[in-house]
């Protein structure tokens, strides 16, 4: 189940259009950086950033379902997902819950779990006059070389979540 996952992962993402940039991915490290400007105030786009299981997309994960993933808004509030019988992961750790401003996941998503790597997912909200700045930020070390070649399927994952965070935050759906 787990090799199905990963596989169907990475080709939902090659399907996908870019929406993030490479920023690095040499030795053992891949940063990703998005941007989006999304029309509404940081102190609500902060909030829908607790409501993962209204926008993260399903594929992405292990039940199909993102209804069955949930973070609190505080440190050390899981970013879990339930399994309908029983059961579920933990996809990370907020390590870091400003509100208005910042949300940090100590994150290893998806295959890297399973390679003992380190992530670190963080969502930067910045007031702009267009509403609120979203730099998400996506840095993870410790993977073998033949995985930080796959820097530009990382990179449409994470890019695919902002791209429907900002489409949920505007209309109330994530596409």
């Amino acid at each position: 189940m787990r090799a199905a996952f990963v596989l169907s992962a990475f080709a939902l993402a090659l399907a996908a259009p870019a929406q993030a940039e490479v920023k690095s991915a040499e030795g053992a490290v891949v940063r990703i950086e998005n941007r989006v400007t999304v029309a509404a105030p940081p102190d609500k786009v902060y909030a829908a950033l607790g409501e993962i299981g209204k926008w993260w997309n399903g594929q992405h994960s292990y039940t199909g379902d993102a209804a069955n993933m949930t973070v609190a808004l505080e440190p050390g509030a899981c970013f879990c997902e339930r399994f309908p019988k029983g059961g579920g992961v933990k996809h990370g750790e907020v390590v870091l819950a400003w509100p208005g401003q910042m949300l940090r996941i100590d994150a290893a998503l998806g295959p890297l779990q399973d390679e003992g790597a380190a992530g670190a997912l963080t969502f930067s909200l910045k007031k702009t006059e267009a509403g609120t700045e979203v730099v998400q930020t996506y840095n993870v070390g410790g993977l073998r070389p033949e995985m930080v070649k796959n820097a530009p399927l990382f990179d449409m994952v994470v890019g695919e979540q902002l791209k429907r965070f900002k489409a949920y935050v505007e209309t109330g759906k994530p596409q």
